[in-house]
């Protein structure tokens, strides 16, 4: 596994020196990863008799489990009494986590982001999707576009193109792909299609981190999160494929073996999540996006793979099992 211990670590400064965000390599080795495909590390934390006990995190894990279930009773308890209450966990989670990625931009990399604007628009984003479909999501993300355009021009021309460019990142990464996620309760099987898309990627995380840091030896992206393995991906396939297919089934009533279609492909955006926050982070020279959540750090860190994963699992679940 790829080391750092052999290189000086420069500090990263906790306010910036100059208008440039771009990601130092070098800043970042050390940057530690909260992926759940881990190449196995057997010497870490074993025999040390410390408490509370951690995970390979460095997390306090029965901290993070007990949180882990709160959030997970709080979407059962909104999906099955009132679904459209879904949408208000949606949006709660949309200002949480564009709020912790506004401030590590910011306290990293000194970039002025449309705040105002990216708030209020997300916002829009995910609440018009409910009456109004694609087209609410399209309008809204239009409109929000020329508003950060137009909340950033009054500050000059210096920095325009990346504070604008960052802007737009928060802005599509997180409410516009969470609005998809809104997209999957609309049908009257909504509560189903969310649980169908929740169950295969905890499956893949869970399948990830299992296999990973019992087998992970095999790096997947040594630049990009060394502690992420190709068995522990193997896992995450094996995994989600299964709750693909038990859902489906079950709770879709969609033959089965569409989850052998379903799986693989919510994995991929779900790992392709994971990474692109490793690479935020480590650009960022930052170890969590925030620290909202105890035992987990920020609410990022437990949305990233859901995030990306909900566009897909949105239209693989309206062109596998269409709504009458």
């Amino acid at each position: 596994m790829p080391s750092s211990a052999s290189r000086p670590r420069r500090p990263t400064p906790a306010t910036p020196s100059g208008p440039s965000g771009d990601g130092d390599p070098a800043r970042t080795e050390g940057t530690d990863d909260t992926d759940d495909t881990r190449v196995a590390t057997a010497s870490s934390g074993a025999g040390n008799g410390e408490a509370p006990r951690t995970s390979r995190a460095g997390r306090n894990l029965p901290v993070a489990i007990g949180v882990g279930l709160a959030m997970g009773g709080v979407v059962l308890v909104a999906l099955l009494t009132v679904r459209q209450a879904w949408i208000g966990v949606v949006a709660v989670c949309a200002v949480i986590g564009t709020w912790e990625l506004f401030g590590a931009l910011h306290r990293a990399a000194g970039i002025r982001l449309s705040r105002v604007p990216v708030l209020v628009g997300g916002q829009a984003i995910i609440w018009l999707a409910w009456p109004f479909g694609t087209e609410g999501i399209l309008g809204a993300l239009l409109v929000t576009v020329l508003g950060c355009f137009l909340w950033r021009m009054r500050l000059g021309a210096g920095g325009f193109v990346r504070d604008v460019g960052a802007s737009m990142l928060v802005l599509c990464w997180i409410p516009l792909c969470m609005a998809f996620g809104t997209m999957l309760v609309v049908p009257a099987d909504g509560a189903q299609r969310v649980l169908t898309f929740l169950i295969v990627v905890i499956c893949s995380d869970t399948g990830g981190y299992a296999l990973g840091a019992l087998f992970g030896k095999h790096p997947m992206a040594p630049k990009v999160s060394p502690k992420k393995s190709w068995e522990g991906f193997a896992g995450s396939i094996l995994f989600g494929s299964l709750g693909a297919c038990l859902s489906l089934a079950l709770l879709l009533d969609a033959p089965w073996w569409y989850g052998l279609i379903v799986g693989p492909l919510l994995v991929g955006t779900a790992v392709t999540g994971d990474l692109v926050e490793s690479l935020i982070k480590r650009d960022l020279g930052i170890k969590d996006m925030g620290s909202v959540l105890p035992g987990h750090g920020g609410l990022m860190e437990r949305l990233d793979s859901l995030v990306t994963s909900a566009p897909m699992a949105w239209l693989l679940l309206l062109v596998l099992v269409p709504t009458t």
